[in-house]
């Protein structure tokens, strides 16, 4: 063992790179900085290595090396900013001239290079499969000193690359936990036993534990076939909870070195666990593998998955990036804090300035968050790391630690950081995340300890732990959130509440639904999310709260708007920003996304308000200012669209197609159609070309057997169509629905029915968001459509024209719902609440049917050479002249609303709400 412990070589380490953070100049300090950089490990530099070392090259010219410690460590320097490659040729153009001198025995294994603010570290003779060199800056020394256990005699820690290490680690706790649960565990206790073992896995490789310690401990305390591990564990874990002074007299050495951790984590007696000697050699493998390499920000929702085997989901699946929760957490709270920050670093009066800024930071510290489905605390961890970096940067504009005009002692460095876990709550449901977050917010506070370790040039740690994460196991919408923490007391409330639709909730969902929504009208349309922003809403009430969710996009898009807005605009909630909808992606391995809002809300009003837009789902957000977001996250009136049965303005009504419910007997393939047609050729006049949602757009060929205007007289002789009809009759008879089972008194008609007797107006209801236009085609009376299509009888070419222009579209895009992130039209929210132009003038109605023919005309050709629409109106492939002849119609629609050009999306549908309140309030 060395004389000194691995953490204070740490210590030493952070201490050295604060020391030589300025260090430029290779003539004046190279030799001060390789003393003191052996000084760091409790070498005397003078005893075991020299400087100038000299060479004789075969030109018989003698060079010197830098420094030089025989058959160990060649070391060469530069100044700051020179380039290292030069100084690595020289100390292998060295090795060569020592081997040319035959002083083989002083040829060393490893190479160091530096110029202060990087270390290159080759190792020439490495271990199979590990990579030559390790490159890193001087600040991230303390990171790397096992690197240099060769200087005390040690075996060299791996240097190891950053592969996909999160995956690997979520890897190696499924193995181990299925080793353990496989040996029988109790299943109740299961997750934390793992949550413990996570834990001593980390600090193995973080300097919470000597380097290696917890690893060392298995390998040289417990039993190759793992007979004894279960019942040492359990030691183990007492010790981890028993202050050193508390401890037994006689307890084995390599115990008693283990720190106190406290903070509840051992505390509680586990059953013991049955290990074999493969269940060891998974745990072992857990050891081996470098935990510092991940951030405790990723590994909760990692692991999340491993708990059931039958179950478990491609690893890492779910996890949540960095960059998506800091959508959150910024506009949430902490740009504004950081502003406020700023403001005060502006004052110009150095007293006042840091009492100020003393007063801030106590400000941190009074800050409470909430995270009511916290999940494994992904949204928590990062919002405390980025509350600790904020206050390091208060501490260092108080103290200067760039400058180094302050020296702390420890106890000094101690007292130095105020903001801690305790100000952090969450509710779970599951036992295994909860604990999962309470711990990585732990190992968090200790990441951001040695972040100020560094800042300060002392070691600092908050171990044994005092403070504890408020991580509750409870079903959060049947509990009072303020039994956790009483509301008074809360600053945000955040997180990402679980997105389940209203067809596929459980029983225990719906009840849950019905507890906290049941008396809301139509509540049944409501998602699972909706619970948390009612909950969070009454929990907030005579405070000032702010709050912000992630939300599938479907709570501010099409008939659900209506229901849950008009409850929270009840309960005085105002949108402070939002996310408009974007995609929700894992960086990890299986890519899982959803297509998402986020929704910062409060009862007070703020001034700078903002809407983060997207020029598509997997772009990034352009923050743009508003006056006011709308419940369709526009900058608008406060507009609820409520579902109409008829238009908003004098245009002709819009239906859904014809809903057959035949069990599929009245439609056909062109196969079966030919098939039926060779037994009953008769019928050949009762077939109508049938277009559904994907016919009407592919161009797929299918026919229908239209037999509800057939008279008796004539399917008299039609006896193949007879059995079509009471198959028909029999399949709706059999129902389990009272309004189908009536339907088959008359088997011949439709469900519902439009038999056109002129040309009409049909589009799709579900329509590609790849798409900038929605396909709208006339369709003549010998076309029977189905319900996936929306159409229009008496539809001229003018209103063709505006319901394919860009307004229309752009009004289409705000307020219709989504399938996945698919359009979704909705007749009675989209439609019927359109805004048309007030009162277009006649050149201005024959301009836009002028344009709308020129749009038919340029789609004509390609149709008739086997274009479908969905061909013309991929954003790929759309032909040039149809995307100029949409434009000159677009321009057109635009003039009937105003002359003055619409720049953006956005403004066009902020202009449509706000007519849409001048109709709403004029009819």
């Amino acid at each position: 063992m060395p004389s000194l412990s691995w953490n204070e070589i740490r210590h030493r380490a952070i201490q050295f790179a604060h020391e030589y953070a300025d260090a430029t100049d290779e003539r004046r300090e190279a030799q001060s900085f390789w003393n003191d950089f052996f000084g760091v490990f409790g070498i005397k530099r003078r005893l075991v290595a020299s400087f100038e070392e000299p060479v004789k090259s075969l030109k018989d010219t003698w060079h010197f090396i830098d420094l030089f410690w025989k058959g160990k460590l060649l070391a060469e320097h530069k100044s700051a900013g020179r380039p290292l490659d030069r100084a690595g040729s020289q100390a292998f153009n060295y090795i060569q001239e020592l081997k040319n001198q035959r002083r083989d025995d002083e040829i060393p294994r490893y190479i160091v290079l530096s110029d202060f603010q990087r270390i290159v570290l080759h190792d020439l003779e490495p271990e199979p499969g590990e990579p030559p060199f390790i490159e890193f800056p001087l600040e991230e020394l303390h990171r790397h000193v096992k690197h240099f256990a060769f200087l005390i005699g040690q075996k060299t820690h791996r240097f190891g690359e950053e592969d996909e290490a999160n995956l690997q680690a979520a890897a190696l706790m499924a193995d181990l936990h299925d080793a353990v649960a496989d040996g029988g565990y109790p299943t109740e206790f299961l997750e934390r036993m793992l949550v413990r073992l996570l834990f001593c896995l980390f600090a193995d490789d973080t300097g919470i534990f000597e380097t290696a310690q917890f690893d060392l401990w298995i390998h040289n305390r417990t039993r190759e076939d793992g007979s004894d591990l279960g019942p040492q564990l359990n030691h183990l874990f007492e010790v981890l909870n028993t202050p050193p002074e508390r401890r037994g007299r006689h307890l084995e050495e390599d115990l008693a070195a283990f720190p106190y951790i406290n903070g509840q984590l051992f505390a509680d007696h586990l059953p013991t666990a049955s290990f074999s000697r493969d269940m060891r050699n998974r745990l072992a493998a857990a050891c081996r593998f470098d935990w510092s390499r991940i951030s405790p920000a990723i590994f909760g929702s990692l692991f999340q998955g491993i708990m059931d085997k039958k179950e478990r989901r491609q690893i890492g699946a779910h996890y949540t990036s960095e960059r998506d929760i800091l959508k959150v957490i910024r506009p949430l709270f902490l740009d504004a804090l950081r502003e406020e920050f700023g403001q005060i670093q502006k004052d110009s009066r150095p007293a006042h300035r840091n009492n100020r800024l003393e007063a801030f930071q106590l400000k941190l510290r009074a800050l409470k968050f909430l995270d009511p489905a916290c999940g494994c605390g992904n949204f928590l961890v990062i919002a405390y790391r980025e509350l600790r970096r904020l206050e390091l940067d208060v501490l260092n504009a108080r103290h200067h630690f760039d400058r180094r005009e302050q020296e702390f002692e420890f106890g000094e460095v101690s007292k130095l950081s105020l903001v801690d876990v305790d100000q952090f709550y969450g509710i779970e449901i599951g036992e295994w995340p909860a604990r999962i977050a309470e711990t990585a917010l732990w190992l968090t506070d200790h990441q951001m300890n040695t972040e100020l370790s560094l800042s300060t040039g002392n070691m600092f740690q908050r171990i044994p732990l005092e403070a504890t994460p408020h991580i509750q196991c409870a079903n959060a919408l049947r509990m009072d959130w303020n039994d956790l923490l009483p509301a008074e007391e809360c600053a945000y409330v955040l997180g990402n509440p679980p997105f389940i639709g209203a067809k596929w909730q459980t029983t225990e969902q719906r009840s849950e639904l019905k507890l906290i929504a049941g008396d809301i009208k139509s509540s049944g349309l409501l998602d699972y999310v909706t619970l948390w922003y009612f909950k969070a809403a009454r929990y907030i009430q005579n405070t000032a709260i702010r709050c912000a969710f992630v939300s599938t996009n479907s709570i501010t898009q099409g008939e659900q708007v209506g229901v849950f807005w008009s409850e929270l605009r009840r309960l005085g909630i105002k949108i402070h920003f939002a996310h408009r909808t974007f995609s929700w992606q894992s960086e990890a391995k299986g890519k899982a996304h959803v297509h998402v809002v986020i929704i910062g809300f409060g009862l007070l009003d703020v001034e700078n308000k903002a809407i983060y837009d997207y020029e598509n789902l997997k772009a990034e957000p352009k923050r743009q200012p508003a006056t006011n977001i709308n419940p369709y996250l526009v900058d608008g009136p406060d507009a609820i669209l409520q579902r109409r049965s008829t238009p908003v303005c004098d245009v002709p009504r819009m239906v859904s197609g014809n809903k057959p419910i035949d069990d599929g007997n009245y439609l056909m393939t062109p196969d079966e159609k030919t098939a039926f047609l060779a037994k009953e050729p008769e019928a050949a006049p009762y077939f109508k070309q049938w277009l559904g949602g994907q016919e009407f757009l592919n161009g797929i060929e299918r026919w229908c057997l239209w037999l509800g205007d057939a008279s008796p007289a004539a399917l008299r002789n039609l006896p193949e169509c007879g059995r079509i009809i009471e198959k028909v009759k029999v399949f709706r008879a059999a129902s389990k629905s009272a309004p189908t089972q009536k339907l088959a008194q008359s088997p011949r008609r439709f469900h519902t029915e439009f038999i056109a007797t002129q040309p009409y107006l049909a589009l799709p209801q579900v329509s590609s968001e790849r798409r900038f236009y929605i396909p709208i085609a006339y369709l003549d009376t010998d076309v029977i459509c189905g319900d996936k299509l929306r159409l229009v009888e008496h539809a001229t070419p003018y209103h063709f024209g505006v319901l394919t222009s860009a307004m229309h579209m752009a009004w289409m895009r705000a307020v219709s719902g989504r399938l996945k992130s698919d359009y979704q039209y909705s007749v009675a929210i989209t439609y019927n609440n359109f805004p048309w132009p007030p009162s277009p003038s006649d050149d201005q109605r024959a301009r836009v049917e002028e344009c709308a023919q020129g749009v038919l005309d340029a789609r004509q050709p390609h149709l008739d050479n086997g274009a479908t629409l969905a061909d013309l109106y991929d954003p790929l492939y759309m032909p040039a002249p149809l995307l100029k002849a949409h434009q000159n119609l677009d321009r057109a629609v635009d003039r009937c609303y105003r002359k003055e050009k619409f720049e953006t999306e956005r403004e066009r549908v902020e202009f449509l709400f706000g007519l849409y309140e001048e109709m709403v309030a004029s009819s």
